[in-house]
């Protein structure tokens, strides 16, 4: 079953996932909460290709999660900024990451 398929499904977890189901998306939401806006900072955090960051954040914007504003017009660049919609996404990415700091803790190596 492709992603797109789930937007008509009855339950709500899977309408969600159809549009925020996959690691590169969460990690611009993330993103956006630690402030940052910018194609070239998300490209940098997260190290995903252009290809597939052009992809969700087009994916965010067409689902009102995201708007994009105009900061230059030569060359045309954009801040992507979260709008209400996506705000209100805000507890749930906390939630993702307390269970990731109680369960999977970062181990490190000690030194010899």
């Amino acid at each position: 079953m492709k992603w797109s398929e789930l937007s008509d499904n009855w339950c709500p977890v899977a309408r969600t996932l159809s549009v925020l189901g996959d690691r590169w998306t969460l990690l611009i939401l993330r993103d956006c909460f630690l402030g940052l806006s910018r194609f070239e900072q998300f490209a940098d955090s997260s190290g995903m290709t252009r290809h597939i960051l052009t992809d969700r954040l087009k994916r965010l914007v067409d689902a009102e999660i995201l708007v994009k504003k105009a900061y230059s017009q030569a060359p045309k660049r954009y801040d992507y900024v979260l709008t209400e919609k996506g705000i209100e996404l805000a507890p749930a990415l906390m939630t993702l990451r307390d269970w990731g700091k109680k369960h999977l803790p970062v181990r490190r190596a000690t030194s010899a």
